[in-house]
């Protein structure tokens, strides 16, 4: 109901892709449930030890890992996410930053001890989707799928470090990123509101002078996303960067790691570029300014919520603090990648990697990274072509070919055919007696 809120076909479409998604996990979840009737009680930690000798243990984990999947919109499943930001913007500050999205992460934390035997497939799939996202991102122009996609990203990062079996850095990851993207998409309504429910960036600009605490709230979360020093985003995954640095792990994993890094904080400075520093292309004559009214008190009291939960919540959930022994090039590689990831979105904001692109003949490149490796497609028309095409060809052969021919209209025209057969023989009869 509430990504059909607005009542146009996009929408609809986007709210059938939600609904449809969803219930896959959902069949999953009611799956294992069933086969948890199999040992007699819903308490799986009294079975644990079934676990590496009943097969059916781990159908159960295997389950709740698809449905966890589905919920957080990792590979395949990811569609559906930047769809349902049809909604309205106050509904997707809390249930695509805080409630929904980061449900299946909670239930894998809960789960954990069930997904031993699949942490290098969950890690291989949070790798991809981080992948994945960070470059759709890059080449997205819609202000909410752009915040959908780092959601999508920060969802990835937590899946990969619940792989490794960090669950206490996963669940303070997931606290600090729901505050800090609440506020997000909070000022991004502001801006969308601000701008005529227009949520193109290439017609925004300028706003740093039209509404200016708007956009110190907006840099602050933004910051955070991109994991500056000493915002609240710094404080989770920096030390989810060195606790990977610290696992022995292939050089396809750092890699894929910390290019997703660069890649979250290239798209978040073209963000901002197109927000402050761009000229403003929607009106000619504009009369913005920035509204003194509830929505700024509320970001206010998020943003200072913000400013303070990373270190509150790290001395409260890490008694002992993580000291991380690491090479100085291991330590700062973190760093460089940040660094490069604020070039790489200076050069993407400027169109001059777009346009080398372009000039290169890569344009199939570009809309293949924009539109999510064609999961859209393969989500929607890709599985209902095959059983709608199977379906017309069922109808045109089947219903109104042979079952025709064989049935109704066959039974007709025997009938039809054995009465002129039948009246011809009565006719010359007649003739034979008269």
């Amino acid at each position: 109901c509430l990504v059909v809120y607005y009542q146009n076909l996009k929408s609809y479409s986007a709210g059938m892709l939600t609904a449809l998604s969803n219930r896959i996990g959902d069949v999953m979840l009611l799956m294992s449930i069933a086969w948890m009737m199999n040992f007699g009680s819903w308490n799986f930690i009294l079975y644990l030890e079934y676990y590496y000798l009943d097969f059916n243990f781990k159908l159960i984990g295997f389950l709740v890992i698809l449905a966890c999947m589905t919920k957080s919109a990792q590979i395949p499943f990811s569609a559906w996410l930047p769809s349902a930001m049809a909604a309205p913007t106050p509904v997707s500050a809390l249930v695509h930053s805080s409630t929904l999205v980061t449900a299946g992460v909670y239930l894998l934390i809960r789960f954990h001890f069930l997904i031993m035997n699949y942490s290098m497939i969950l890690l291989f799939i949070g790798l991809m989707t981080m992948f994945m996202s960070g470059l759709g991102a890059n080449f997205e122009f819609d202000l909410k799928k752009i915040i959908a996609l780092s959601t999508l990203s920060q969802l990835g990062l937590m899946i990969t470090i619940l792989s490794l079996g960090s669950l206490k850095l996963a669940f303070f990851h997931l606290l600090v990123h729901a505050l800090f993207k609440a506020l997000l998409f909070m000022c991004a309504g502001n801006f969308i509101h601000l701008m005529s429910n227009c949520q193109d960036i290439r017609y925004m600009g300028g706003l740093i002078l039209k509404s200016p605490l708007t956009v110190v709230y907006f840099n602050i979360s933004n910051l955070s996303l991109c994991g500056m020093p000493y915002f609240s985003g710094f404080y989770s995954k920096d030390l989810i960067m060195e606790y990977y640095s610290m696992m022995s792990l292939n050089l396809f994993v750092y890699l894929v790691m910390f290019i997703s890094l660069g890649l979250t904080v290239s798209y978040s400075i073209r963000l901002v570029y197109y927000l402050m520093f761009n000229n403003i292309h929607i009106f000619s004559l504009n009369m913005i300014k920035e509204l003194e009214d509830y929505m700024i008190y509320s970001m206010g009291f998020m943003f200072l919520i913000v400013l303070f939960s990373g270190s509150c919540l790290m001395w409260l959930m890490f008694n002992i603090p993580y000291l991380v022994m690491l090479p100085l090039f291991m330590k700062m590689l973190t760093l460089i990648m940040v660094l490069f990831g604020f070039f790489l979105g200076v050069e993407i904001s400027k169109f001059t990697l777009s346009y080398n692109l372009i000039l290169m003949k890569k344009m199939n490149m570009m809309y293949f990274c924009s539109f999510m490796w064609n999961l859209p497609f393969i989500s929607t028309m890709g599985l209902n072509y095959p059983f709608l095409k199977m379906g017309v060809l069922n109808m045109k052969y089947s219903d109104l070919g042979w079952s025709e021919l064989l049935g109704s209209q066959g039974l007709f025209y025997y009938m039809k055919n054995s009465s002129v057969i039948l009246q011809y023989i009565f006719n010359n009869n007649l003739k034979i007696y008269l």
